[in-house]
């Protein structure tokens, strides 16, 4: 007789039963999640190159005008100097007779003194600056107050502000208090006011004249020869005066010496730059938005892209580029050596750039124009005013397209947990079934194996 054996496991049958149920629905909203996650990714990616590109463009044409200026001095040497959008071409001579200084002075036979406190006074130009707490100054609380206690609380002393920094300093086993003003400039000179000094060793120590280890003064510049052009007189050795330049003086001259020279004229490297970054943003742009529309290429192995069947972002695609190459004319992007190529994306030609802002330089600024709020024109108005279709927060196309993709993925992920129970009920019926059949498999198997010991053949 026969004997029936197991030939199969209850929970491995149920599953690929189970998974068999479910596979089909499971196969559509598995692309159809991978496809909701995708375009998320994708439109958050969007978002941000298309904010990028816009702050991009509100940075390079804020300052009203592409073109740069440069300012040099004949003598780098004496200092430096730049230029903004405001700045006029000229020359200007100028004679630096001092530079600003900041004051650093310094207090001699400092000695540990009974902690029996009293204020001490920081001035600055003769005018009262701030004072500290000799009392709270002590801060180990024994009954001596060190020089470097009195250091520690003149820096941290909020009312400071960061005006003076204290420092100790030994020379040959002598203590000196070493007061450094963080601004140059005469105003800043330090002297102290002892009048509330309660010790009296220390009192005279700290009211005894200073070491002027480096006077304070400030900086003298002629416009002009020294002593027959006009003096300028000021704290700091960065000068403003030039509308539109920024000078920083380093060095001072020797009586005699020659002027030197600041010379301000348009700095073609520079705005060649500007229209090469401008240029640059652009292709970054649409390089993110091809990528996202690419029908792909089966037989290169290049898949499709996001939203290579979205005919709104095949639009952004196409308006981006019909607003750069629907401006002709004498005054147009090729004249100026920016070029559109079959694809769309720009290439800068320097040479050309150069050659025509010599012959027209207002007309670059013209052509691209602004993309600044409430003076908006030319090209990087009009891109930004049809980008903010897309990037407004409140009725933006990409703000409605997130919405409705996260409503999506909400619903998919629905209808997953729906799925999973849907298999979940099918596994358990499945295994409740064949588990069963296996119990009946095994009972009919042993009433086989007692026939056959009751009735088979026992030669």
């Amino acid at each position: 007789m026969a004997t029936i054996g197991n030939t199969y496991d209850p929970a491995t049958t149920a599953a690929g039963l189970a998974t068999n149920y479910t596979s089909a629905r499971q196969s559509i909203l598995t692309a159809q999640t991978k496809q909701a996650s995708s375009a998320a990714a994708a439109l958050t990616s969007l978002r941000s190159a298309i904010s990028g590109y816009q702050s991009s463009l509100l940075s390079l044409t804020s300052g009203k005008t592409m073109l740069t200026q440069a300012a040099t001095f004949s003598n780098t040497a004496i200092g430096s100097a730049s230029a903004g959008v405001n700045a006029t071409a000229g020359s200007y001579s100028f004679f630096v007779e001092q530079l600003a200084t900041a004051n650093q002075v310094s207090y001699a036979g400092l000695a540990d003194s009974p902690a029996n406190g009293g204020n001490l006074g920081i001035e600055f130009g003769g005018a009262p600056g701030f004072s500290i707490n000799l009392a709270t100054a002590n801060s180990d609380g024994n009954a001596t107050l060190t020089p470097r206690e009195i250091a520690a609380a003149i820096n941290a002393e909020p009312t400071n502000n960061g005006r003076v920094s204290a420092s100790i300093v030994t020379v040959n086993g002598v203590t000196q208090l070493m007061l450094t003003s963080k601004t140059t400039g005469a105003a800043g000179n330090i002297s102290l006011n002892t009048a509330a000094v309660v010790n009296a060793g220390l009192k005279a120590a700290l009211s005894a004249p200073p070491t002027q280890v480096t006077t304070g003064q400030d900086a003298l510049v002629w416009l002009g020869a020294q002593g027959t052009g006009t003096p300028i007189a000021q704290a700091s050795n960065v000068f403003t005066n030039v509308d539109g330049v920024t000078m920083t003086f380093t060095k001072a001259q020797a009586p005699g010496d020659t002027p030197v020279t600041l010379t301000v004229a348009s700095d073609n490297a520079g705005t060649v730059a500007k229209v090469q970054k401008f240029v640059d943003d652009y292709n970054k742009l649409k390089t993110v938005i091809d990528a996202m529309v690419a029908p792909g290429d089966p037989s290169k192995g290049a898949n499709p892209g996001v939203f290579a069947n979205d005919g709104g972002v095949r639009v952004l695609q196409t308006r981006m580029v019909s607003m750069l190459r629907g401006v002709n004319g004498a005054d147009s992007l090729a004249a100026y050596g920016i070029v559109a190529t079959r694809d769309g994306s720009l290439s800068l030609n320097a040479t050309r750039l150069t050659s025509q802002l010599a012959v027209s330089p207002k007309g670059l600024d013209t052509l691209i124009g602004s993309s600044v709020n409430g003076s908006s024109s030319g090209i990087a108005g009009n891109l930004d005013s049809y980008l903010k279709e897309w990037s407004s927060s409140t009725d933006g196309q990409l703000k409605q397209r997130l919405e409705q993709n996260t409503k999506l993925q909400t619903s998919l992920t629905k209808r997953q947990d729906q799925l999973d129970k849907q298999y979940d009920s099918a596994y358990k019926r499945y295994l409740t079934q064949f588990t069963q059949l296996q119990t009946l498999q095994s009972r009919m198997a042993s009433n086989t194996s007692m026939f056959e010991a009751l009735f088979g053949d026992k030669s």
